[in-house]
């Protein structure tokens, strides 16, 4: 029993992918055609024009473009994921803030400690 080489295997595989992707051009071909005499039989009925069309297509484009993934917009208007505005600042680093929620950093917590975590309160405004 003779063994194939491994390029003997190699281009049998690339004949095989090459004709499948022969019969999947000539599905979808079929498949594109009836949707476009589905497509004409209605342009006919209705009687749109074909810069409506061009116009309906091209609208549609720019749309699409814009839109934001759905994951996206649903995590913006998650309640869990919304910013919160913060309630303590470091007196001794006004960059440094904390909103009061989770573990609460080392110099809040060294304030805590001492009792004096109100001073740090942000003003309401």
């Amino acid at each position: 029993m003779a063994r194939t080489t491994v390029d003997a295997q190699l281009t049998k595989i690339r004949k095989q992918v090459e004709a499948l992707k022969a019969k999947e051009k000539a599905l979808l071909s079929r498949a594109n055609g009836k949707v476009i005499s589905e497509i004409v039989a209605l342009v006919k009925k209705h009687n749109v024009t074909v810069a409506e069309l061009t116009a309906a297509l091209d609208k549609s484009k720019a749309t699409r473009k814009t839109k934001t993934p759905r994951a996206a917009t649903k995590k913006s208007t998650d309640k869990r994921s919304a910013k919160v505005a913060p309630k303590y600042r470091n007196p001794q680093d006004a960059t440094k803030t904390w909103t009061g929620r989770g573990k609460a950093p080392l110099w809040a917590q060294a304030l805590k400690d001492a009792g004096t975590l109100d001073g740090a309160l942000i003003a309401a405004e």
